[in-house]
């Protein structure tokens, strides 16, 4: 063991004194007393080496001779005092906060915990120590080759304003696709496979956004059931790509596919945004297993309570990191930048953000993780979605977020799908959510698209589901159908479930193309799921987190069926004509002025009359709502600094059961129409439709939007 250097964190291959290549270990661990590396050769036969070298509280040391593809751990001495917070326990084998790639998988046995897990007495157990040794039941991090930071010209640089996210799972996308071979199913090489990028261009969406690939543990209490984690909400290892969805192997290699898979997706034209928890860790509460901070330095890494043994639980996991501590806000940057330097990533939507913006207690939009970010050249420059909300006191933000943050904008979800359910008292909400949600984006120079706009997540029904179950079916999930939200503000159309109704399969249709055309129109990011392009259902399952299974796979054979194959062509179809149109798509809010030498608004509200909207209409019960895009002056210059025009739309959106004659209004708003999307027909003409006077009456199906192009 050579002296080394404390910088970087991690192990680093590289060439040291005298031209020696090794690895250099470096480990952040601040009350420690000691800090072993240990190295583990093919047989599982273990090597310890001090590391006896400490500056500013890193430990650190050069190994000679130690090349890509060792695996090592971390033991880490020091005080046994639960009640103080600290945990130290040499007799467990820790991961490197900064591993690269991680081999092995998480299986808890009671050997992996600090404490005696099966102590008679549970609530003392967590301060009975275990000195049993965990090394040959934990995964080990693996010595990776560094290669220079990414160089890509190709990054897709979608601005915000034309970006339209599609939330996957990088295993539930792939493992039924026909098209990707049965060896790269549920793999990065599978999502870089020409048929998954294929099906991705063709629906027109700009940027995926993977649930976690940050390595991450299963619960004990899943594993207890024969059940796993299957979103990945449970990190241990911001570093390293998961293991488990890497088709070649566990030593390394997982880090190129990743790279590769990136660049695939890269060259197609489509950005990768990265779903991130940067707020918990797998370690879970204070009985929970003792696998990598925890041993670390707990008291350091995690919030406590005032009574150091338990933790302050912001997230409903267990525990909290402790962002306000400075080597804890350099693990969460450097992991960021880790992967937009080296990983190629575009962006990232961070789960339960309002964690992260807590100082002491409160959360604070002034906090230091927020200011680092702000400042940060790297991090600045890319895509940062919040989820706005955690589940402490006063955690809810969502409109609170500074500039240069997007936002996961519940109202939007939850006032869309009222309003087709027939739920909303008026239309006072709708119209915000439908204009980009000004009453909570437009302040400090935030712009419409930071309201991430969207109807169905991963939490929760599919939009399949959404109208097909009023009840949750969550019976698989092992937790007595207790696990899950029980407001999902969903509508069955009459019948629970699945069914041979005709009549009401057809309803359901008619509400799943409501819905996509609602969120398409809306001004803001629209964000899809994987799967409800093509009636994709989950059987009622609105948690399904654990089902690794069918359940949650993408089932591709629905393409195939005339019916949820229309589906998916109205969703192409609608999102080229986002791409088209930018009054779709405006990088400005609308004033409700008039902007042309027309006179005309550039957003106009109309009853069924054919009349604007007074007051009293926004606060009187209504089912049916008349949106007027205007396309002339739309604010803001194209590239060559030349005023942007475009098409005039107008969007009836009627919630209603029966019909409803409609006015269109005539001049000046228009002259005539020309239908272009209308949501009561099961297949949408590609050919221009039918065309109106302005001033006629029109009658609008039940349960329907229609679109009209608006002629001069």
């Amino acid at each position: 063991m050579w002296p080394g250097t404390p910088n970087p964190l991690g192990a680093r291959f590289r060439v040291g004194p005298d031209g020696v290549a090794g690895t250099n270990f470096a480990l952040w661990a601040g009350g420690a007393e000691a800090v072993e590396v240990c190295l583990f050769d093919e047989a599982g036969a273990q090597t310890r080496l001090p590391l006896v070298e400490l500056t500013h509280e890193v430990w650190h040391g050069f190994v000679p001779g130690v090349r890509p593809g060792q695996r090592y751990g971390f033991r880490v001495h020091g005080r046994w005092d639960p009640w103080t917070g600290a945990r130290w326990n040499p007799a467990k084998l820790l991961l490197d906060p900064y591993a690269r790639a991680v081999d092995g998988d998480f299986t808890l046995p009671a050997q992996v915990y600090g404490h005696v897990r099966d102590w008679p007495q549970q609530h003392v157990a967590d301060t009975v120590r275990d000195d049993r040794d965990s090394a040959p039941y934990v995964p080990k991090g693996v010595v990776v080759q560094d290669d220079d930071d990414w160089v890509d010209d190709r990054r897709p640089k979608t601005p915000w304003s034309d970006t339209v996210i599609y939330e996957l799972h990088v295993r539930g996308f792939t493992m039924r696709h026909p098209g990707i071979p049965p060896e790269l199913r549920g793999t990065y090489a599978g999502l870089a496979h020409p048929a998954a990028v294929e099906h991705l261009v063709r629906l027109g969406v700009t940027a995926v956004e993977l649930l976690p690939v940050h390595q991450f543990a299963h619960e004990d209490h899943l594993l207890r059931r024969n059940l796993k984690n299957y979103w990945g909400y449970n990190s241990i290892g911001y570093f390293a790509p998961h293991a488990a969805y890497a088709a070649s192997g566990t030593a390394g290699r997982q880090v190129g596919e990743f790279k590769r898979m990136v660049q695939a997706l890269h060259a197609a034209g489509i950005e990768v945004i990265l779903d991130v928890v940067y707020n918990h860790t797998a370690e879970a509460g204070e009985l929970g297993p003792t696998l990598s901070l925890r041993g670390i330095d707990n008291r350091g890494y995690y919030r406590l309570q005032g009574d150091a043994r338990r933790y302050a639980d912001y997230t409903g996991c267990g525990n909290t990191l402790h962002v306000v501590q400075p080597h804890v806000l350099r693990l969460i940057t450097d992991s960021l930048r880790y992967w937009v330097n080296e990983m190629g990533v575009d962006g990232f939507r961070f789960d339960l953000a309002a964690a992260l913006a807590r100082s002491m207690h409160d959360v604070d939009m002034l906090s230091p993780f927020l200011a680092v970010i702000a400042q940060d050249p790297t991090l600045r420059r890319v895509k940062l979605i919040a989820e706005p909300w955690d589940v402490g006191s006063g955690g809810y933000q969502v409109g609170a977020f500074p500039p240069l943050w997007t936002e996961w904008n519940d109202r939007y979800r939850d006032a869309v799908r009222d309003f087709w359910r027939g739920a909303l008292p008026d239309v006072r909400d709708l119209g915000y959510r439908l204009s980009g949600s000004s009453d909570l984006y437009a302040w400090g120079g935030r712009r419409p698209y930071a309201s991430v706009n969207f109807v169905t997540a991963h939490d929760g029904f599919t939009l399949r589901d959404l109208v097909s179950y009023e009840q949750k079916h969550n019976a698989a999930n092992g937790e007595g159908n207790r696990d899950g939200t029980h407001d999902n503000r969903s509508w069955n159309c009459g019948t629970e479930g699945e069914t041979s109704d005709a009549s009401v399969l057809a309803l359901r249709r008619r509400q799943l193309r409501n819905l996509v055309t609602t969120l398409l129109l809306s001004t803001g990011v629209p964000m899809l799921v994987a799967g409800d392009e093509m009636g994709r259902t989950q059987g009622g399952n609105n948690n399904a987190y654990c089902q690794d299974n069918e359940t949650s796979w993408v089932d591709w054979s629905l393409l195939g069926r005339p019916e949820w194959r229309a589906l998916f062509d109205l969703t192409s179809r609608l999102l080229a004509l986002r791409h088209a149109h930018p009054v779709l798509r405006r990088r400005a809010f609308f004033s409700g002025r008039p902007q042309g030498a027309d006179g005309l608004r550039d957003l106009a509200w109309f009853t069924p009359r054919g009349e604007e909207m007074t007051q009293d209409d926004w606060y009187a019960p209504a089912s049916t709502l008349g949106m007027y895009l205007s396309g002339t002056d739309i604010p803001g210059r194209d590239a060559r600094g030349l005023p942007i025009a475009d098409d005039s739309f107008l969007a009836v959106l009627h919630a209603g059961p029966d019909p409803v004659q409609f006015t269109l209004p005539g001049e000046p708003w228009a002259a005539s129409y020309e239908v272009v999307v209308d949501t009561s027909a099961e297949e949408q003409a590609a050919e221009p439709g039918a065309r109106h006077e302005g001033g006629a009456v029109v009658a609008v199906a039940g349960r329907s939007v229609v679109l009209l192009r608006v002629g001069r």
